[in-house]
């Protein structure tokens, strides 16, 4: 898969020259998402995932005083164990939402460098803090619902709501950080019209 990148790149070098190969770099950098990571890499980052997001996990039911425990990666809340599976772990949906947020960033074409290093740096943990809320939200459906409805579809909807909540989080960032600069050119403004 990634033979693609070079060969794509390379077609368009030798048909088209440098100038379309410049204007056309973010998607021939996007097929990056293309290439699926190495196992290695994947096993050693999907542990320490799983342990941090069960741990996050049963901190805040605890806090909430739901009646949780945990053993490693084995959440037990009620009757019921729930074991944060590698597919839990948010190394997928992690690749998956910084490829999105890196495209909204391109679509955006924001000016400000420090803006677009805010926005890059916030990925990581705006994707991991959904998916954190994915499993809450799951264990909570376990808990109230039983074991079916935490298996079922509402198992597959906590992806949808992962991605929703992960968008929405990165969303409210950029217009967070739109109002302070309008804020800040605006005091600038009246500084300057308060010197003249």
């Amino acid at each position: 898969m990634g033979s693609h990148i070079p060969v794509i790149a390379g077609a368009i070098l030798a048909t088209r020259g440098w100038k379309p190969l410049r204007r056309l770099w973010f998607p021939i950098f996007f097929f990056l998402f293309m290439v699926p990571l190495p196992g290695v890499l994947v096993d050693a980052l999907t542990a320490p995932l799983k342990r941090n997001v069960s741990e996050v996990a049963e901190y805040l039911l605890y806090t909430a005083g739901y009646p949780i425990g945990r053993s490693g990666v084995t959440l037990t809340i009620g009757q019921y164990q729930l074991l944060v599976a590698d597919a839990c772990s948010g190394l997928h949906s992690l690749y998956s939402l910084s490829a999105l947020g890196l495209l909204y960033m391109y679509l955006m074409r924001h000016r400000s460098v420090l803006r677009n290093v805010i926005l890059g740096a916030a990925i990581l943990p705006i994707a991991l803090g959904a998916n954190i809320v994915r499993v809450v939200f799951l264990v909570l459906v376990t808990y109230h619902l039983g074991d079916q409805a935490g298996q079922g579809f509402l198992h597959g909807f906590a992806g949808l709501v992962l991605f929703i909540v992960a968008l929405l989080l990165l969303f409210s960032l950029d217009s967070a950080l739109n109002l302070a600069a309008a804020l800040r050119d605006r005091g600038v403004s009246a500084d300057v019209r308060a010197h003249l």
